[in-house]
């Protein structure tokens, strides 16, 4: 990793663009003026600094549907969201839920329940596949995580897990030790023991690196991987998950998925998992759950799972928020409504095809893959990469860079025919001026 007077290196980028770079500085000295300078002054001088955050990009002063708002009046397609978009910025529905419930019932301590949470549970236990069928929530992905782990050692009761190199699960000292990228873990000292990392595999053959631990081992407690790795949009084949779940099987330990920016129909399905016809042990959710207004994450898992009622898992201080609760019911019900997972099959599959025509016609990009409205442009180098987002950013659209070298592309579910193209000719535009 780069030390802080240092470029960034390639482990800097491996979850997302930097917020040091030239690409940035000049892109800020294009297009913010000086009372928004100010903002970032006051925010910079406000907030701890760290990477993908603070030193911070502008001042955003609103946003609805598929755009952000800015202080100079600039209006932003958002293909990134940080993975809560999924029904896009304020959806109407998701405001008037959570603005009845604050009217209603605005909290709930842990020894109480209450009828949102309840029926949350009970909707996300009849949407889950196979038999997940018990439910803990908490206030983000990186806790539900943390649940989960928990949940395994108690199970099983081992300790040593099996994730991916270049993941990501969370920012909290659990979360980095089975996470591989090394943004968030290098230069800490001691992680967890026990925790042993495989390469992202491309083919069912793969899966021997996980028997290989498993058998040396012989006391691994779960497996823990995103069913495909959101970022970088690399999904495995079918084949190789459903050799690791029979290696789970055998070995006795949990296979658990991380689809805390991938469920709620970003990848055409519900569950990002249900592709592969793989259930896991453990699903975790997360992000879009709370309709990009509430922080709000899930753990979902088999009802023979519910074996530690004299433990505590999660007990968080906003657990069984009625609030959250209603933002993430007023969620799933735009998504079936509005046809979602269709619109996202759809209109992903129709978008890939257009993305290759686009790579036919330039050089810098090498390849293009997708699942659902989950798609991936990879370019021929990070500063390629970073030169079309920032060229983007300066024309109305906005997206991830994954890996130093992969535009991810993101965008609500809810977005027009017209919007998706509108995005794409911006995005065709500033590979043309390379």
């Amino acid at each position: 990793m780069s030390l802080p007077d240092e470029p960034p290196g390639q482990a800097d980028r491996t979850e997302g663009d930097i917020n040091l770079s030239d690409h940035r500085l000049a892109w800020q000295q294009a297009n913010v003026n000086d009372a928004t300078r100010e903002t970032l002054e006051r925010d910079s001088a406000a907030f701890l600094h760290q990477s993908l955050s603070t030193p911070c990009l502008t001042e955003l002063t609103g946003c609805d549907g598929i755009y952000l708002s800015d202080a100079t009046g600039r209006r932003t397609m958002d293909f990134h969201g940080n993975s809560v978009h999924q029904v896009g910025h304020a959806h109407p529905k998701v405001i008037e839920a959570v603005k009845r419930q604050l009217d209603e019932l605005a909290f709930c301590p842990r020894r109480f329940t209450n009828q949102p949470a309840i029926e949350l549970a009970e909707c996300l236990a009849k949407l889950a596949p196979g038999n997940l069928a018990k439910v803990l929530f908490a206030p983000g992905g990186t806790a539900a995580i943390g649940i989960a782990m928990k949940l395994a050692r108690y199970a099983t009761g081992r300790h040593k897990t099996i994730s991916m190199r270049d993941s990501f699960h969370g920012a909290s000292l659990d979360a980095i030790s089975i996470s591989g990228e090394a943004l968030f873990r290098d230069g800490l000292g001691p992680l967890l023991p026990g925790c042993f990392h495989v390469d992202w595999p491309s083919a069912a053959a793969d899966a021997e690196a996980i028997e290989k631990i498993l058998v040396k081992e012989g006391d691994v407690g779960a497996v823990i991987a995103e069913p495909m790795r959101c970022t970088t949009i690399d999904r495995p084949p079918d084949a190789y998950w459903r050799r690791v779940r029979e290696l789970c099987d055998r070995h006795g330990a949990l296979l658990i998925f991380d689809e805390i920016p991938l469920a709620l129909g970003r990848t055409g399905r519900m569950f990002c998992c249900e592709h592969s016809g793989v259930t896991p042990d453990i699903l975790v959710l997360g992000k879009g759950l709370g309709g990009g207004v509430m922080p709000m994450a899930a753990t979902i898992v088999r009802a023979d799972l519910d074996i530690v009622p004299k433990r505590a898992l999660g007990h968080y201080t906003h657990e069984k928020n009625p609030v959250g609760a209603a933002a993430a019911l007023a969620t799933l019900d735009v998504i079936e409504s509005e046809n979602l997972l269709e619109r996202s099959s759809k209109l992903g599959a129709e978008t890939l095809e257009r993305l290759r025509k686009l790579q036919q016609r330039h050089n810098a990009v090498t390849d293009v893959r997708g699942l659902g409205l989950a798609m991936g442009v990879e370019v021929s180098s990070p500063d390629t990469a970073e030169r079309v987002l920032y060229d983007c950013l300066a024309n109305g659209l906005s997206f991830k860079v994954s890996g130093g070298t992969v535009l991810t592309l993101t965008p609500p579910l809810t977005i027009t025919d017209e919007q998706m193209a509108q995005a794409l000719a911006i995005l065709d535009k500033a590979l043309g001026r390379l």
